[in-house]
């Protein structure tokens, strides 16, 4: 019976444990009426959260521990990614219950889905089974579907939820052939470290190299990097806005913990080949996104093609194979974390009082709304790398990583894109600040005096301003959050063995 416990270790997913708890509250509450719901579903969902986030850093300080017949692992890393996930959530639900409210939408479904979501999500980002990592998924993509179109009297939502269905659809079915083929190889062995050692032994052969292609097809479509992009813009522009917030950072950063387990640690024989895959992807990714977006009409289609671009930044570090490379991923996913909400949070702020989504209606809001015009301006021009917000520290710290590894055609790709990225950060700040009185947009001129006391517009507020404030200060005082992304890495057994191999070539 001891060892039975010992196997189990039931207390690894005790932060999901929180969340789905808080799931089931929030569903109970939804039955007692909706004005009942209103009231009880937001302190159930922050409880759930708090919970959540604390366990997840009495872990942190745990040595690494296997869960569930070594289906699931709490080593530093999964912890972290499984921290980007939940403050998302947490900071996604307290932009949303205005958006939800307004919408005429149960309040206590939403909520449940999206704890669904991150549910998943979690479990994605310390599973080390093909059982385990596909059933995270599906519970990740199908809360997921259910959100983009969650909004049913808008037509656009429904049609993003479609578009998601299927090429989400697809890209599973890829991922179960592959991972079958996986389990072929292995010798019918659906454990990650038995893979490893098989795919070892093997070496490179044609049936463990289509099984590659199809893990890395799939992982790329998680993080939305191109050509496995397509979904993205119309999803992003259909759903309802704290949605594709969840969606830019929790639904990616739990796409690249599963990079990091199956790719860095399943296909480490691969090494070469899949590094030089993903050269090619973060070189598209990057400029494509970049170039892309300085076409873009629309806020939501524009952020969309950002949050690909910034993905292609990402795999800089996942290419690079060395331990600063890993960090500075860790390090980019949290500060991402808090530049993208906070920006996602002035545009629902802003779609909230004048109904719009549109670039050109932000000429002249300065002059009637100073607190957007400051947050998003700040969140942009991190998300630019501008000095000394907190992305320009993150983003170095990528750059850094990638050319002491020698992966000089990134870097350059990188730095080109960045200044790309900079002229329509700096476009929209220029049409919000610069514009004459008199050229303010329409939506503008007849803009509401900004109120806070509507329900849902104080959570709203406080997750604007701790966004904005981490992202404009955290540049200044970032030494805690890279002593943070460091210790993620070697307190990772994983990433040290891959390390220690020097498991890294050079393909710049």
């Amino acid at each position: 019976m001891e060892s039975l416990a010992q196997s189990l270790n039931a207390g690894a997913i005790a932060p999901e444990a929180a969340i789905l708890i808080a799931l089931l509250a929030c569903l109970l509450a939804d039955l007692a009426g909706e004005r009942t719901a209103a009231r009880l579903v937001p302190p159930f969902c922050y409880v759930g959260l708090g919970t959540s986030l604390v366990l997840l850093a009495l872990q942190w300080s745990e040595p690494t521990a296997d869960a569930f017949f070594s289906s699931f692992i709490t080593d530093n890393l999964g912890v972290a990614f499984r921290a980007v996930v939940a403050t998302s959530t947490l900071l996604s639900l307290l932009i949303s219950w205005r958006y939800v409210e307004r919408a005429g939408t149960p309040v206590g479904e939403y909520a449940a889905i999206l704890m669904a979501a991150t549910v998943g999500a979690m479990l994605l980002c310390g599973a080390t089974d093909l059982v385990s990592i596909f059933v995270a998924l599906e519970t990740l993509s199908v809360s997921s579907y259910l959100l983009s179109g969650y909004m049913k009297r808008d037509a656009r939502s429904s049609e993003a939820a479609l578009k998601y269905l299927l090429v989400g659809s697809a890209a599973a079915a890829v991922f179960l052939y592959g991972t079958s083929l996986l389990y072929g190889v292995s010798g019918g062995s659906t454990n990650l470290d038995a893979i490893t050692i098989s795919l070892q032994g093997a070496g490179v052969t044609p049936l463990s190299a289509l099984a590659l292609v199809f893990v890395l097809a799939t992982v790329a479509f998680k993080i939305s990097a191109v050509p496995f992009h397509q979904w993205t813009p119309d999803v992003y522009e259909g759903s309802p806005t704290p949605v594709v917030a969840f969606l830019s950072v929790g639904s990616k950063a739990a796409g690249f913990a599963l990079a990091l387990r199956l790719l860095v640690g399943c296909f480490e024989s691969f090494q070469t080949q899949w590094q030089l895959l993903f050269t090619v992807l973060a070189v598209l990714s990057m400029t494509l996104g970049n170039v892309v977006a300085l076409a873009q009409t629309s806020m939501k289609r524009m952020l969309a093609y950002s949050s690909i671009g910034q993905a292609g930044f990402v795999m800089i570090g996942l290419v690079c194979g060395t331990e600063e490379g890993f960090a500075a991923m860790v390090l980019y996913m949290a500060a991402y974390l808090f530049m993208n909400l906070g920006a996602f949070a002035c545009v629902i702020l802003f779609s909230l009082r004048t109904g719009s989504d549109r670039i050109s209606d932000y000429a002249g809001l300065y002059q009637k709304d100073p607190l957007i015009t400051l947050g998003l301006s700040l969140c942009l021009l991190s998300l630019g790398g501008i000095p000394p917000m907190l992305g320009f520290f993150s983003k170095i710290y990528l750059f850094f990583a990638g050319w002491a590894d020698g992966q000089y055609l990134l870097v350059v790709v990188g730095l080109v894109t960045s200044v790309v990225s900079i002229y329509y950060y700096i476009s929209v700040i220029k049409m919000m600040v610069v514009k004459e009185p008199q050229e303010a947009s329409d939506v503008i001129k007849d803009y509401p005096a900004p109120t806070w006391n509507l329900p849902g517009l104080q959570p709203l507020r406080a997750a604007l301003v701790f966004c904005v404030a981490v992202t404009a200060i955290g540049g200044v005082l970032s030494n805690p959050l890279f002593t943070w992304a460091n210790a993620a890495v070697e307190g990772t057994p994983l990433l040290q063995q891959v390390i220690s191999n020097g498991g890294h070539l050079p393909t710049g």
